[in-house]
């Protein structure tokens, strides 16, 4: 098997060489080609050696990780971000799939995110999920922004704004799409409640959260329930019935 070729882009030298030697301890078949101590210096890394596995610290002076991607033409390798912490950084990530470390860098979970990149690289799917965090960080919240769904055989990309409602599915989460689709994902409904609350979604029930923009009408009761455009009713819980109808005020 090719080793996978990386570059690692970090303003800190101390953090450079932590991660190189975590990598060369811990990740047979990773080779490190580069390091870049700042978005010039990958820019320029990146044309002369191709690389097909980028880690990438999202805080960098004069220029962050995600000033990189808009300056790329084309983005064909993998990415690992690496952040002390941000959280649009973190849910712009997800809504993507995107792989993030965050510092100081846990081994084990270094280990998992080089496996799940390899894995990516191997199956081309390199391309697709990064050039959608590209196009999610350009668009203001809720404008035509994308989420990428992990399937056991690869993933979907969905719009946010074609997302019905979330339900719960023991340690899955069941998303029902205006076309009908109603594709399963491997994560619980918590995971997605997080990431999608400021996206225009509300949790009205320990099963179920909706898109406020399909809720037509609500029925009152000890928790009621709403109606959606499609017809659709869903419960809504006494314990999240103000949390709902606040969202309306």
């Amino acid at each position: 098997m090719n080793p996978i070729s990386a570059i690692i882009v970090d303003d800190e030298q101390d953090s450079r060489e932590i991660l190189r030697n975590y990598a060369a301890k811990y990740c047979p078949g990773l080779k490190v080609v580069a390091e870049c101590a700042n978005i010039q210096e990958a820019k320029a890394a990146i044309a002369t050696h191709a690389p097909e596995l980028v880690f990438l610290d999202i805080e960098m002076p004069y220029g962050n990780a995600f000033d990189l991607l808009e300056q790329l033409e084309e983005i064909n390798f993998e990415v690992i971000f690496i952040t002390a912490f941000s959280q649009y950084a973190i849910q712009a990530l997800n809504l993507s799939a995107a792989y993030y470390l965050l510092k100081p860098i846990d081994i084990e979970e270094l280990v998992q995110a080089v496996e799940k990149a390899r894995i990516r690289i191997q199956e081309h799917q390199v391309v697709n999920t990064a050039r959608i965090l590209k196009e999610n960080l350009s668009l203001p919240p809720k404008q035509k922004q994308r989420v990428v769904l992990p399937l056991i055989d690869g993933f979907e990309v969905v719009e946010i704004s074609d997302i019905l409602y979330c339900e719960a599915n023991d340690n899955f989460t069941n998303f029902h799409l205006t076309n009908g689709q109603q594709p399963m994902i491997c994560r619980k409904l918590k995971f997605y409640e997080n990431l999608l609350s400021d996206q225009g979604f509300c949790r009205i029930h320990r099963s179920y959260m909706v898109n406020l923009d399909y809720v037509k009408r609500y029925i009152k009761g000890k928790g009621g329930s709403v109606i959606l455009s499609t017809g659709k009713e869903l419960l809504v819980s006494n314990s999240r019935k103000r949390d709902f109808l606040e969202r309306f005020i």
